[in-house]
């Protein structure tokens, strides 16, 4: 099949515009594609650009997000559709019988409520919007199953069909995972050893807290087999890949712990333009299907352009033509992970409130391919799903989470952000939004501001940390949201950064503490001295800034350095010692830094946690590391500047020895983005057949750490030093000025192998170059390579 660029090119290429579309000679004629779909109302064009991002042109709103939609499943088809069928629990049925066990635990996920009285709580106009999209999806499921030569190379390969979508399934499926809940298990086998005070090295609490044990709890019967089903690990996809996948357990989990994002706006008064600018750059993980898709959607009321999360609808971060808006991680405990007592004469009641209460047990049957249905049980605790079911031990665990909750559907929410138009309207769209988020504002009027959005659990007692019991004691009395958390409006000092680091303000009630899991705030640090020392912020400080790689550990561990080191570490500290701090990929120095703090990381665990919890505790959180090099205590021994010296010269040989090794002999010619290099593979790629088809997208290195702005984190499931993690999506927001804003997407608009925009931008990325966002009519339709119209056949899907 030809790519789709050249089909567009080639067809069509008489056809008039519609009456809708500018007049012939408002810019160069091009052929327009058309096509018949079903579920629109009226003729919808979609304008590709240059770099392969979709401007959809409607004459009503809820069209604009049918054609959203269409071209994310145009796109994106075989990424979303993967997505849709695990969520909704249907793998085995065409990929066997290796994946019913996951489809139990999505269905065990599924939303017990009244589907019809969740989409009856949305704005009529949000749920048409949603309706639409749905729509459009579908319509480009239709299209490309009347034409198979249209579909994506995935399902030729596999030998599959796309699934349909609906736009209940927006409200069945919530999304079940471990949450922090493994956090929690950590902490309660850590108690039960008596070494509760070593989870602080592992991960410290932000703000700090004095975790206790909570009454009634047995922390040392607590272990990792109370989890459950949560254990199973990533989809098996081929023979040899086991389905319990601990390097994919072990790699969400670095995920989690990473993921985030940076994003600031600035004020009028301290900006070069004189109108206010936002930046954003959502840390995601970096190694398959990109996690962002680029589109821009217009109809008369509406004008949204900018990053999505493909297969929800509506733009994540961009701006409308009123406003700009971009997302950070912010942090509230939303899951926590319940103990149940079984009744010995009974296994399926369990004790609550005083008495036995029996589970809610649904027997299901999975569509298995080229088997007998695969039977699973759910059981439902008045605290959620169960995950685990012992009877032999007269236990079982529930988890609690927001998703769970009636209205815990985050699906609609952008939808409502992309229809608000002003701060004030924008309240109705965050009281639609339960995940946590710092979501950024600036307006055309010059106003920016900050709300923390999203929905904090009410505990009857409790502070989430560790596991409860499920006797009714610790359950949840509802929720509370955007309106119980802090804000700003227009700051005196003329700018608002948050990089995920804890931004409760000071005087924050001590019980109203959403998260003790704020990361460390080196990045927001970083930020902060940067916009404070710039009077007059421009677009290019904020490209700049999103592409920093001056690392404040690095800082404080060439200030360390030892000044009388041995022969064999020698040679390492005369490197750093004058390195500047920069984790840039052309420099050695960075390179050795990134495998000393790794050393140093290891030997000190060993030195300071007992063996039997250093599989508990195998890390070492960098301001612990940094603190303990800078100021030595007797957890170090009876002499511990003496061990501390010892132990920093040792692995300063060692991280020598090991770049050696790794970048051969010559110092001189290391580089850190050697080491540190960005593939792109399908995430299925350990099948030959797709990864013959699908080619790596690979050559280019990376500088960056998990702690610089510019962050890109390591792969933590063995040796190596790939990026695994970090801004895939980065938009700089010139407010009302917009057709000056700039943005990046890695690597490509298509996951079509076929397609020019397969990885386009991936050394734009790399090199840091960014692209106009063309949002004006006028600048769009400089850039425009291809058309298509959609018609609408009149039928209702």
């Amino acid at each position: 099949m030809l790519d789709r660029r050249s089909l567009l090119l080639g067809s069509a290429a008489g056809a008039a515009f519609m009456p809708f579309l500018p007049a012939a000679d408002a810019r160069p004629a091009r052929p327009i594609r058309r096509t018949a779909v079903r579920g629109a109302s009226a003729p919808i064009e979609i304008v590709d650009d240059v770099h392969g991002v979709p401007h959809v042109r409607a004459r009503s709103i809820p069209d604009a997000f049918f054609g959203h939609g269409y071209v994310t499943a145009r796109d994106r088809l075989f990424q979303i559709d993967l997505g849709h069928r695990r969520e909704m629990g249907r793998m085995a049925e065409v990929y066997g019988a290796d994946f019913a066990p996951f489809d139990a635990v999505a269905r065990l996920f599924h939303y017990r409520g009244d589907l019809d009285a969740e989409l009856a709580r949305l704005p009529a106009d949000v749920l048409a919007c949603a309706r639409a999209y749905v729509a459009g999806v579908n319509a480009r499921i239709d299209e490309v199953s009347a034409d198979p030569a249209l579909l994506p190379l995935e399902y030729r390969i596999l030998a599959v069909a796309p699934l349909r979508w609906d736009v209940r399934d927006f409200v069945l499926a919530r999304g079940g995972g471990a949450g922090n809940t493994d956090d929690e298990v950590r902490r309660a086998q850590l108690a039960g050893m008596g070494l509760l005070d070593l989870d602080a090295v592992y991960a410290p609490l932000r703000p700090a807290w004095t975790m206790t044990v909570p009454e009634g709890l047995d922390a040392a019967a607590v272990s990792e087999a109370d989890l459950g089903v949560l254990r199973l690990g990533r989809l098996p996809f081929d023979a040899e890949t086991p389905t319990r996948d601990p390097a994919g357990t072990a790699r969400d989990a670095t995920e989690r712990a990473n993921a985030g994002s940076n994003a600031w706006t600035i004020a009028p008064s301290r900006s070069a333009t004189g109108r206010p600018i936002l930046a954003n750059d959502p840390h995601l993980g970096i190694g398959d299907f990109g996690p962002r898709h680029v589109a821009h959607l217009s109809a008369p009321g509406l004008d949204v352009i900018g990053g999505a999360s493909p297969g929800l609808p509506g733009i994540m971060q961009g701006h409308t033509d009123h406003f700009a808006f971009g997302r950070t991680n912010f942090h509230i405990d939303q899951e926590d992970l319940f103990i149940l007592e079984l009744d010995p004469a009974d296994p399926e009641r369990y004790r609550h409130d005083g008495g036995w209460k029996r589970f809610t047990t649904i027997e299901i049957d999975i569509p298995v391919k080229d088997a007998a249905p695969h039977r699973a049980t759910l059981r439902h605790a008045v605290q959620g799903p169960v995950v685990s079911h012992d009877p032999a031990r007269h236990r079982a665990t529930a988890i609690a989470t927001i998703a769970m909750q009636p209205g815990g559907s985050g699906s609609f929410a952008m939808i409502a952000i992309n229809l608000a138009r002003d701060w004030d309207s924008l309240k109705a769209a965050f009281a639609l939004h339960p995940w946590p988020t710092n979501l950024h504002y600036a307006d055309v009027a010059g106003n920016h501001g900050w709300q923390v959005i999203g929905y904090v659990p009410r505990r009857k007692r409790g502070d989430g940390l560790l596991p409860v019991p499920g006797d009714g004691r610790y359950d949840w009395n509802g929720y509370t949201d955007y309106r119980a958390l802090p804000s700003s409006f227009n700051p005196a000092k003329g700018w608002f950064a948050s990089a995920n680091q804890n931004n409760l303000p000071a005087d924050w009630p001590r019980d109203r503490i959403p998260a003790f899991s704020f990361r460390d705030p080196y990045r927001y640090d970083r930020i902060a001295t940067v916009l404070d020392g710039e009077p007059k912020h421009t677009l290019a400080d904020s490209v700049a800034l999103q592409h920093d790689t001056l690392s404040t550990p690095a800082q404080q561990l060439v200030a360390l350095l030892p000044k009388a080191p041995s022969p064999a570490a020698a040679p390492a500290v005369a490197l750093l010692r004058d390195w500047d701090g920069r984790v840039d990929a052309d420099s050695g120095a960075a390179a050795l830094f990134e495998m000393l703090t790794r050393e140093l990381g290891r030997r000190m665990v060993e030195r300071i946690v007992p063996e039997r919890a250093r599989q508990l505790v195998d890390q070492i959180a960098p301001s612990v590391l940094l603190g303990l090099l800078a100021f030595p205590d007797t957890r170090l021994g009876a002499e511990p500047v003496a061990a501390r010296d010892a132990l920093f010269d040792a692995a300063l040989a060692t991280a020598w020895q090991q770049a050696v090794a790794a970048l051969g002999p010559d110092s001189a010619a290391w580089r850190w983005g050697t080491l540190h290099q960005v593939r792109i593979t399908h995430p299925l790629a350990r099948i030959p057949a797709i990864s013959a088809a699908f080619p790596a997208i690979e050559g280019e290195g990376s500088g960056g750490d998990s702690f610089t702005v510019m962050a890109r984190w390591l792969d933590a499931t063995g040796p190596g030093w790939r990026a695994r993690g970090g801004a895939s999506y980065l938009q700089v927001i010139d407010v009302g000025a917009w057709d000056n804003s700039l943005w990046l997407n890695l690597p490509g608009q298509s996951n079509d192998p076929r397609s020019p925009h397969y990885g386009d931008l991936y050394r734009p990325w790399s090199a840091g170059r960014m692209l106009p966002m063309a949002f004006s009519r006028a600048a769009v339709d400089r850039i425009a390579t291809t058309h298509t119209l959609l018609q609408p056949t009149g039928d209702r899907p």
